[in-house]
């Protein structure tokens, strides 16, 4: 009988302790939950929770794959996780209500949206102080740092606009109209280019850079589905820059986007509320947060077609991805 309970308990450790030989690990924030899952891409299970802060959203990783920036909007902070053994090691300080956060390619400084207070919030994080802030529109949400990280971009839900700052002195030098609240910005790798999604607009924008003016914009029609639940949230481009990979919100699909030949290609139907989505870092596969069904779609993206849904916790929001410390630029 003791044999058999060592045994028990040997099996319960195995199941519950990260394999560290894992290739690749995704960290995903539950807001309603106050916590984080962790799940093994290899085998496409949740194998740890974390707590964290109240109403954890956005989350990014620092580009050694060491740390984890964790935005708890109600806590008022920016919580630092080391990867290595998953414990809340510090925290920076973000201004009030922190949903969404980019970092610098210096890998030095990190911006902060401040949603309730409209600012932008700069941090240095090895003296872990604020640095700066800049006043910009109404709700603020989407950030994108552009590749050679002389501009940031911020869009403003309620003011409909997409402002553009220079990193050198932190001014705000020309605003852009977009449709009806703007929440994710992303640059192309070349930096010309800057997609912009709109929720209640139900387009993407497709912006120059030189001009900071609209070139494109795209519109979605999924069959038996009213357009107004077809609500673009997060956007992802691969680093081909062959599609742009748009989460539809309360339409439960993400749209494909040829960058070529400027169209929509493809509708993928996914969880409940998709929200946000990363890639694997061979861009193999694509995971989806979705918040109203609680669980995260696993993309084959090779054939364009769901594998998995992977249960989370509540309200699944943030994603980022990890190969365990090895170096990434992501």
């Amino acid at each position: 009988m003791r044999k058999n309970c060592v045994a028990v308990l040997l099996l319960i450790t195995m199941l519950f302790t990260i394999d560290s030989s894992a290739s690749e690990l995704a960290y995903v924030t539950n807001e309603k939950d106050n916590s984080l899952s962790i799940i093994a891409l290899d085998t496409l299970q949740v194998v740890k929770t974390v707590e964290t802060g109240a109403r954890p959203r956005g989350i990014i990783l620092s580009h050694d794959n060491k740390l984890a920036y964790i935005c708890a909007s109600e806590s008022d902070t920016v919580q630092i996780m080391d990867l290595s053994n998953h414990q809340i090691v510090g925290e920076l300080p973000s201004g009030e209500d922190p949903e969404t956060i980019a970092l610098h390619p210096n890998g030095k400084i990190i911006y902060t949206a401040n949603e309730d207070d409209a600012l932008l919030t700069i941090i240095d994080i090895d003296s872990r102080t604020v640095i700066g802030q800049v006043d910009v529109g109404v709700e603020p949400e989407g950030l994108a740092v552009s590749p050679d990280g002389k501009t940031v971009v911020v869009t403003s839900e309620t003011t409909n606009m997409v402002h553009w700052i220079n990193t050198a002195d932190n001014t705000n030098f020309a605003n852009t109209l977009v449709d009806s609240r703007p929440r994710s910005a992303q640059f192309s790798s070349d930096g010309k280019w800057l997609w912009v999604s709109s929720e209640i607009g139900g387009t993407v924008a497709l912006l120059s850079t030189d001009t900071n003016q609209i070139v494109t914009t795209f519109n979605f029609k999924i069959s038996g589905i009213h357009r107004d639940r077809v609500q673009p949230v997060g956007i992802l481009l691969d680093k081909e820059q062959r599609f742009l990979y748009v989460a539809l919100g309360p339409a439960n699909h993400v749209a494909i986007i040829d960058i070529a030949k400027r169209e929509v290609i493809d509708y993928l139907l996914v969880g409940r509320r998709v929200w946000q989505m990363a890639f694997n870092q061979d861009e193999s596969r694509l995971l989806t947060t979705n918040g109203v069904s609680g669980d995260v779609s696993v993309i084959d993206l090779a054939k364009h077609k769901v594998l998995k849904s992977i249960k989370v916790g509540r309200y699944p929001w943030g994603v980022a991805i990890t190969n365990n410390g090895q170096e990434t630029t992501k």
